[in-house]
């Protein structure tokens, strides 16, 4: 069998994001049989300076394939003329090792990431059918915007970002996906009006506004994707806590999370009160109807969600 090498158009193709996001929940499945696993990531530093990056190895393996990820992650490559996020995704036969595809990684690294946070809000969001705010403007904003819009049909969009050009770039797009999208001056203009958030920047202070502004509500749902590192933090402590004391702050993976969840260390959230997506997904009706705080869904990733993507694409 020759391998397959499909670049990121071709990788994106046989990854659309409600089947993906369907994709992953079967992954869930076979995580609590015990017949799909995959250890905690190994986060490499590389370089120095301004050229500081991240070598992100990823293994996974199911019954029937085994995959590795590898990717680099440089914030300053833009600067450079490079994309922030290189790498591949090597696909073998589990049971001879035989090499059966290469795909794209930053396409699938992409792809999966939205599709949890789509997973994740199909199952808690309390209004799934709400408006939504993006604060972010990169990559992930972009795959989250289509993510939402093709699995959940959201038809209100807003985005806020530092960087005003990129938003309006996003918010450009989204309109050709038939969205009607704007540019928020603020979090805080916006809020009020929305029912999902998600956070997608590499921040090292909060973007969403604290408990104590009266803005949040019950029914909001939050997806805190962008701080991967100890040091970047995109939530409230606050906010943190009061989801943790009301049951419902969730994360994909407990694999990890110790090490790279910025906003929950720094508020030092107890990891016992930190409910796994494995297990929450079972208990969505009765964790949806809990009051007291919003729905909190921290994403760090993990290898599984990317075998998903794999196994969806093997399909094609």
């Amino acid at each position: 069998m020759s391998l397959v090498a499909l670049d990121a158009a071709a990788t994106a193709a046989r990854l659309p994001y409600p089947e993906l996001a369907q994709a992953i929940a079967d992954m869930l499945a076979e995580l609590r049989d015990g017949t799909a696993m995959a250890p905690p990531r190994i986060a490499l530093p590389v370089g120095d300076g301004q050229g500081a990056g991240t070598l992100l190895v990823m293994p996974a393996r199911n019954r029937e394939l085994v995959m590795t990820k590898n990717i680099t992650v440089h914030p300053g490559n833009p600067q450079r003329g490079l994309p922030s996020i290189l790498g591949e995704v090597v696909v073998a036969d589990a049971h001879t090792g035989a090499r059966i595809a290469m795909l794209d990684g930053p396409t699938v690294t992409g792809r999966r990431t939205a599709a949890v946070s789509l997973l994740a809000a199909q199952r808690f969001a309390a209004r799934p059918d709400g408006e939504l705010l993006i604060v972010g403007a990169g990559v992930q904003a972009l795959t989250h915007l289509e993510a939402f819009v093709a699995g959940l049909g959201v038809r209100r969009l807003w985005l806020h970002s530092r960087t005003r050009d990129k938003a309006e770039a996003l918010a450009a797009h989204a309109r050709t996906l038939g969205v009607d999208a704007h540019v928020a001056e603020s979090v805080a203009a916006v809020l009020p009006r929305v029912s999902m958030v998600v956070t997608v920047t590499s921040s090292r202070s909060p973007v969403l506004p604290d408990l104590d502004s009266g803005l949040w509500r019950d029914h909001h749902f939050i997806a805190a994707v962008g701080a991967f590192r100890p040091d970047m933090c995109e939530l409230p402590p606050a906010l943190c806590h009061a989801a943790a004391d009301h049951g419902r702050l969730l994360a994909d993976t407990l694999f990890g999370i110790e090490d790279e969840a910025g906003d929950l260390l720094q508020a030092g959230i107890d990891w016992a009160e930190v409910q796994p997506f494995e297990t929450a997904i079972l208990q969505a009706d009765a964790i949806r109807a809990r009051a007291g705080s919003p729905l909190v869904f921290k994403s760090v990733g993990y290898a599984l969600w990317d075998l998903a993507a794999c196994v969806l694409a093997s399909r094609a």
